[in-house]
C-alpha cells in the first residue's frame, strides 16, 4: 500500500517573530509593518486540503492571490503618501513664495529708510544754512536799524509831564545850555529834526517816565553832547537824567546784560566802556581787554586771582532778588 504523500503545513511563521512597529505618517496615518500584514493575510487565507492533488496549485494561487493584495494594499499607502507629500510640497512652495515677498518688502522699506535718511540730512543741512543766513540777515537788519539813529539820542528819566511832551525841542536846547553851554558858545548847530516820546502810548502799569528820543541835525553836535554826558551826570532843573546813543531794541537789552559787570567794573577801578554795539571794555593790568559775550569775561574773570569771585552774576541776582 502505498503511501500517499502529504503535503506539509506551512509553518506558522508568526511564532518567535517580533511584531514590526507602527509607521507615523505626516497626518497621523498608522501603515503596519509587512511582516505583520502578511502574518494576517495568511491567517485568513484558505488552507489547502490533505490528499488533494490540487495541493500545491492551490498554495501557488494563495500565494499570487496574497502578492496582489500586497501590492494593492501598499498601491493604496503610496497614493495617501503621494497626496499628502503633494499637499506639503505646495504649501512648502506658498511659503517660499511669501518669505521672497517679505524679503522683497524689507529691502523695499530698508530703501526707503535710506533714501528717508538722506533726505533728513540734507533737511537737516538746508536747516542749518536757513537759521545761519537768518542769524546773517538779523544782525545785518540790527545793524542797518542802529546806523539809521545815529543822529539820535535817548534821553532817560526827564519827567512824563504835559507840559514837557508839548515843548520837547525848547526842553532839549535847556538840557544843552544847562550841562554842555560851550557846545553853544562854540557855535554849534544844536537843532533837531523832531523830539518824541517811546513808546508813543503811556503804559498805565509802567511807574518810570518813557524815554526821550531826539534826531539832531548835526551828528558832530550829537557826538559832543554824548561825549560831555559820558563824563558827568547831566540834568534838567536840577533834577537827574542819562543821556545815551539810540539803538536798536535788541542791542539794548544786549546792553543792559552787562549791567551788573559793569558797575562792579566801574566799583573796581576798572574803567568799563560799552562800545558799539554791546560789546565790554575794561582796563586791567596796563591793557584795554574787549568782550562780546558775558561768557567770555566771566572766563576771564576766573583765571585771575585779582578778580575771580567778584563777577558771580548767579550770585548778585540772588542777592538783589
Amino acid at each position: 500500500m502505498a503511501n500517499s504523500t502529504e503535503p506539509q503545513k506551512p509553518q506558522n511563521t508568526k511564532k518567535n517573530k517580533k511584531k514590526g512597529a507602527t509607521l507615523d505618517t505626516f497626518y497621523g496615518a498608522k501603515i503596519q509593518n509587512t511582516e505583520q500584514t502578511e502574518d494576517n493575510i495568511k491567517e485568513n487565507a484558505p488552507k489547502p486540503s490533505k490528499g488533494n492533488g490540487n495541493s500545491p496549485q492551490t498554495y501557488e494561487e494563495f500565494e499570487s492571490e496574497m502578492t496582489k493584495k500586497m501590492e494593492a494594499f501598499w498601491e493604496e499607502k503610496l497614493e495617501i503618501m503621494q497626496k499628502k507629500f503633494t499637499h506639503l510640497q505646495n504649501q512648502f512652495d506658498q511659503t517660499v513664495k511669501e518669505n521672497q515677498a517679505l524679503k522683497a518688502r524689507i529691502r523695499q522699506l530698508e530703501d526707503n529708510d535710506r533714501v528717508k535718511e538722506q533726505e533728513s540730512i540734507k533737511q537737516s543741512q538746508n536747516t542749518k544754512k536757513l537759521e545761519e543766513n537768518i542769524k546773517y540777515l538779523t544782525d545785518k537788519v540790527i545793524d542797518l536799524e542802529n546806523r539809521g539813529r545815529r543822529d539820535n539820542l535817548r534821553i532817560i528819566g526827564l519827567p512824563d509831564k504835559p507840559e514837557i511832551n508839548t515843548k520837547l525841542d525848547m526842553v532839549i536846547q535847556d538840557i544843552i545850555k544847562e550841562n554842555c553851554p560851550e557846545i553853544l558858545e562854540q557855535g554849534g548847530n544844536t537843532a533837531t529834526d523832531r523830539a518824541h516820546r517811546t513808546p508813543s502810548t503811556l503804559n498805565p502799569q509802567k511807574t518810570t517816565p518813557r524815554n526821550v528820543i531826539a534826531k539832531f541835525q548835526s551828528y558832530q553836535t550829537k557826538e559832543k553832547i554824548l561825549q560831555e554826558a559820558r563824563k558827568r551826570q547831566f540834568r534838567y532843573k536840577g533834577m537827574p537824567i542819562r543821556v545815551t546813543q539810540d539803538l536798536a531794541s535788541s542791542t539794548l537789552n544786549d546792553r543792559k546784560a552787562w549791567n551788573m559787570i559793569f558797575r562792579k567794573a566801574r566799583e573796581l577801578g576798572l574803567q568799563p566802556r560799552i562800545s558799539y554795539p554791546a560789546k565790554l571794555t575794561i582796563y586791567f593790568q596796563g591793557k584795554v581787554w574787549a568782550f562780546n559775550k558775558i561768557e567770555d569775561f566771566q572766563l576771564f574773570a576766573k583765571k585771575r586771582p585779582e578778580l575771580c569771585g567778584k563777577f558771580d552774576t548767579e550770585n548778585q541776582r540772588a542777592r538783589n532778588t
